[in-house]
C-alpha cells in the first residue's frame, strides 16, 4: 500500500514537473509572439497599425507576462537600427561580445531605456497615456499578477515553476534574436543581421533578421521558400479579422521610422 501512494505521488510531481514545462514554454511562444507583432511590427516600426481593443490585449497581456513598457522596449529597438553594430548600439553581440548580449540582453535594454536620453528621442510618438500610469508602468504589479494567475490555474508550485519556465524561455530567446541574429547564419542582403531558420521557428519569425533589416517596416519578414515567419501569418489572420492594418510589404529601406522620425 505505502509504494502504490509513493509510485502515486512521484507520478503526480513527474506530472506537473512537465505540465509546468510545456505551459512555460508555450506561454513565452505566445509573450515572442505578442512581441514581435505589437511592440516590434507594431510600435517600432509602424509596419502595421493594430486595432484599439487588440492593443489593449497586447498591452495587458505583455504587462503580465513580461512587465515590459511598450514606450521603453521600442525606444531601444528603433536605437539599434539607427545605430545597428556600431559602438551606439545598446545590444550589439559585436559589439559587446555573443555572451554578454546572450544573457544580458534584458539588463542591457533596461540600461538603455533608462539612461535618460533614449525614450526621449527614439520615443517621442508614445506619450504614456492613462493606462500607463495606472497600471502598464508598474513592472513588478503585472508580473506579479501573471505569477498569481498562474498558480491559480496550476497550483502554487507548479505555477511557479512555470513562471520560471516561462521567464527563462522568453529572456533566452530574445536574447537569441539579437546575439545569434548578428553573428550566426546566412547573410541574403547586405546588413550585419543574419538569417536562421531554427532560430525563426523557435521566435515566430524574429530570427529572419538579415531580412528585417533589409527592409524594416516591413509587416512580413519572411522572403523565400523554407522561410517561416508565424508572427506574419498572426499578422495577417488579425488583419482578416480587421484587428491591424498593414502598412507595406515591400522590401524598400525604410530608416525613418528606425531613426525615430
Amino acid at each position: 500500500m505505502g509504494a502504490r501512494i509513493e509510485r502515486s505521488v512521484r507520478y503526480r510531481l513527474v506530472m506537473n514537473v512537465w505540465l509546468a514545462i510545456a505551459f512555460g514554454f508555450v506561454l513565452a511562444q505566445i509573450a515572442t509572439l505578442a512581441t514581435t507583432v505589437y511592440l516590434h511590427r507594431g510600435l517600432a516600426h509602424r509596419a502595421i497599425t493594430v486595432h484599439p481593443a487588440a492593443a489593449f490585449v497586447f498591452r495587458f497581456f505583455l504587462w503580465i507576462t513580461t512587465g515590459m513598457r511598450a514606450r521603453e522596449w521600442t525606444a531601444v529597438h528603433r536605437k539599434h537600427h539607427a545605430a545597428s553594430d556600431t559602438a551606439g548600439d545598446p545590444h550589439s553581440p559585436l559589439v559587446l561580445g555573443f555572451w554578454r548580449v546572450q544573457l544580458a540582453n534584458a539588463a542591457l535594454y533596461r540600461r538603455t531605456a533608462r539612461d535618460g536620453e533614449t525614450v526621449g528621442k527614439y520615443a517621442r510618438d508614445l506619450p504614456p497615456d492613462r493606462f500607463d500610469r495606472w497600471f502598464f508602468d508598474r513592472s513588478w504589479v503585472g508580473l506579479a499578477l501573471g505569477v498569481t494567475i498562474a498558480c491559480l490555474l496550476l497550483g502554487w508550485q507548479t505555477g511557479l515553476l512555470a513562471s520560471v519556465v516561462h521567464a527563462v524561455t522568453y529572456l533566452m530567446m530574445s536574447g537569441a534574436v539579437n546575439a545569434v541574429g548578428h553573428t550566426r547564419g546566412s547573410r541574403p542582403h547586405d546588413n550585419k543581421a543574419t538569417n536562421g531558420r531554427v532560430l525563426a521557428l523557435l521566435t515566430v519569425g524574429e530570427g529572419l533578421h538579415n531580412n528585417h533589416h533589409n527592409a524594416p517596416t516591413s509587416a512580413r519578414f519572411s522572403e523565400r521558400f523554407g522561410e517561416i515567419d508565424f508572427g506574419w501569418w498572426t499578422v495577417r489572420a488579425l488583419a482578416a479579422l480587421h484587428l491591424v492594418k498593414v502598412r507595406q510589404l515591400t522590401r524598400e529601406r525604410d530608416t525613418a521610422v528606425a531613426a525615430g522620425v
